[in-house]
């Protein structure tokens, strides 16, 4: 699905709405950015609550000298101006959490950026590895057509766990990584306990069985009831039959034959006459019964038809193979890093807001007044706390 022309159309249309709605709303949120308010702004003082000024004996000059060092040590950015023997004092914080929206948007686009770095340069593969052995090419899945790892991986050791009821417990794998040649790791494989190497990881995903080159048979030979003969028989190698009568190998293994079990493909390389094959059955009764009458009569699955010789398959050796799972992201370490700026923007955006407090120090028959208004682009509650603040540090002045 991720690797989909219309999955890649979708992401792409996302990235450019999401583009076109940033570039749109920019200005204006740059605009705010970068005003300036004047510090002798009389509208912010108007409706002023009551509890928001106060009256102290103190010279003006001292107060306004405590009102500047102390919106200096809680604000960034303050300014001042005298206007007819009164002091105006401008401070802001959180200017910057304007950007916390392109924050969160930049963080989205790189996720956008990371799908489809993946969906372009990355992929999903399977391979399945005997025990014992290696591949270079994983199976992709989307056209089944293989791929070069550009190494080498050898499944050096299968193991499986089972629980008392015959379920799986835990599936390993013992999986060596060899480049030219040379091993250069080697780790463990377990369910959900993925192992990466060059940029590419590696999933235990399944198991099973698949025959071995062994197999262990037993010829008796005909009118002699009281020997036969067990041989332990390797695929593809030449055994001299019982009493010399030629020699035989087996040609072909099988776990599952036409649902049927496990089976063994003879060989007879007779010393006079033609050769021939046929096919033994683990469970040769059973398997009688099941054919169909042509072919129980047929040369062909009669684990008798070269004479003296009846041969019997007593077992076959199997391996496990490991089903692994192998993909590969290129994307990933853009999403992650998408993921930090994520939180980073929803941080300021839910957290911080650009407060703007004016301060208006001037002379009254009963003293210096100090006067405290602001206004907050959001999160009105932190913005009394500000100014609550303010004036409870302003009191301790007087």
């Amino acid at each position: 699905m991720y690797h989909a022309l219309w999955f890649r159309v979708i992401i792409a249309c996302l990235t450019l709405n999401l583009v076109v709605c940033s570039i749109d709303r920019f200005p204006a949120t740059w605009k705010k950015f970068r005003l300036r308010p004047d510090p002798d702004r009389n509208k912010p003082f108007e409706h002023l609550p009551e509890d928001q000024s106060i009256i102290t004996k103190r010279e003006f000059a001292n107060t306004a000298d405590d009102v500047g060092n102390l919106l200096q040590s809680r604000f960034k950015r303050t300014r001042e101006k005298e206007v007819e023997g009164s002091l105006y004092f401008y401070a802001e914080k959180g200017r910057f959490s304007h950007f916390g929206v392109y924050i969160v948007h930049l963080s989205v686009l790189l996720i956008l950026i990371g799908a489809l770095i993946g969906s372009f340069f990355g992929f999903e593969a399977y391979v399945n590895i005997v025990e014992g052995e290696q591949t270079d090419q994983v199976m992709i899945r989307k056209d089944m057509r293989p791929l070069d790892l550009g190494f080498t991986v050898r499944c050096d050791k299968f193991s499986v766990d089972f629980y008392e009821t015959g379920a799986p417990k835990e599936f390993r794998s013992v999986l060596g990584f060899i480049v030219d040649g040379k091993e250069v790791k080697r780790t463990d494989l377990l369910v959900n306990h993925p192992a990466e190497f060059m940029g590419i990881a590696f999933y235990q995903a399944s198991y099973g069985n698949v025959p071995g080159k062994t197999v262990d048979l037993e010829i008796s030979l005909e009118g002699d009831t009281a020997s036969s003969y067990s041989v332990k028989a390797e695929m593809g190698k030449e055994f001299s039959l019982p009493k010399g009568k030629g020699a035989f190998q087996v040609a072909d293994v099988r776990t599952d034959i036409m649902r049927l079990g496990p089976a063994a493909l003879i060989a007879i390389r007779p010393e006079d006459g033609k050769p021939q094959d046929f096919w033994i059955f683990e469970n040769h009764e059973m398997v009688m019964k099941k054919l169909p009458a042509p072919m129980v009569k047929s040369p062909k699955f009669n684990p008798s038809s070269f004479k003296p010789y009846t041969f019997s398959l007593k077992g076959i050796q199997t391996k496990y193979y490991t089903g692994l799972q192998v993909n590969r992201d290129p994307g990933v370490s853009t999403v992650w890093a998408g993921c930090f700026f994520m939180i980073a923007g929803l941080f300021v955006t839910f957290f911080m807001s650009h407060q703007r407090i004016w301060v208006r120090v001037d002379k009254t028959s009963r003293g210096t007044r100090i006067s405290v208004a602001g206004t907050a682009g959001k999160n009105p509650v932190g913005l009394e706390r500000e100014i609550v603040n303010l004036i409870n540090r302003m009191k301790q002045l007087s």
